[in-house]
């Protein structure tokens, strides 16, 4: 079970309302006109922009129709979604999307992640974020500790009462990569075999290695498919790179990341074997 998260609660909020208006065929301009309010004000909240206020939720729910247990439950959501999570102490260095993500991150139950160049993100020690974060590509230096600390922060999903299950297939060039050099590197490779070890039925990581042709469909590929415990809520994607990221609900294109990400992962080593691959290239490092 994954703890709670204000954006996961306003997600299904409005899920739950957008299935609700579709079965009874109502239109936004209906909804606006009863609840008395403005297309803009709709536009926000529909799009995760906002919460609607009690009494508007109240005024909707008896539009909608909803029977009195369900009502509860959405205003119990709209009351965790009107809490903050973490991540909003970094407003100033995200934009709404990758917060949106951090969001949905902290409230999944099973991210399933590809990396064909860099260790993933919930997986980097400091030294390696630090390393990321100060490159010219990534961001200004003065907002680089900050973010060091963010990914730190995000991390924690790992760990504590109810863990992320977090399974993860690398490419082999992720690593080789020195980033931050060879101490920084090693060290981090040590990491994932600490990681894989210290939370055995938490962190699952599988390497393909150089040899392998059958994934190169996905090799330049950077994506991750989050999962969560509530039937009413679907999977999602995201595919990212160094300067941009986008969030994938399409459920079509969903499937196609699931599908690519069974693909490299048949095409990965068994667990055993990437532990053993990871320490041979970490053996080898020398600089």
């Amino acid at each position: 079970m994954a703890p709670t998260s204000p954006t996961v609660a306003g997600w299904e909020l409005v899920l739950r309302i957008r299935q609700r208006v579709n079965e009874l065929g109502l239109t936004s301009r209906e909804i606006q006109k009863t609840l008395g309010i403005g297309p803009t004000y709709w536009s926000q909240i529909t799009n995760y922009k906002g919460v609607l206020a009690e009494n508007k939720l109240d005024q909707l729910a008896a539009l909608l129709e909803f029977p009195a247990g369900e009502r509860r439950e959405l205003v119990e959501l709209r009351g965790l979604a009107k809490e903050r999570g973490w991540w909003n102490r970094y407003s100033a260095l995200f934009d709404e999307g990758t917060l949106r993500y951090l969001g949905l991150e902290a409230g999944a139950t099973h991210v399933k992640s590809y990396e064909s160049s860099v260790v993933p993100a919930l997986l980097q020690t400091e030294d390696y974020i630090r390393a990321l974060m100060t490159s010219t590509v990534a961001a200004r230096p003065a907002e680089a500790e900050e973010l060091v600390r963010a990914r730190l922060e995000r991390q924690q999903r790992l760990r504590g009462e109810h863990p992320v299950l977090l399974t993860v297939v690398l490419g082999q060039a992720a690593l080789m990569q020195q980033v931050g050099g060879v101490e920084v590197q090693r060290a981090q490779l040590r990491a994932l075999v600490s990681a894989i070890e210290d939370l055995a039925g938490t962190v699952d990581i599988r390497v393909i290695p150089f040899e392998v042709d059958t994934a190169a469909a996905v090799n330049a590929a950077t994506f991750t498919v989050l999962e969560f415990a509530s039937e009413r809520l679907p999977t999602i994607g995201r595919l990212e790179s160094a300067t941009w990221s986008e969030l994938i609900e399409e459920p079509r294109i969903v499937e196609q990341l699931k599908y690519q990400y069974l693909r490299a992962r048949s095409s990965a080593l068994e667990l055993e074997d990437s532990v053993a691959l990871i320490e041979e290239i970490e053996r080898g490092m020398t600089g």
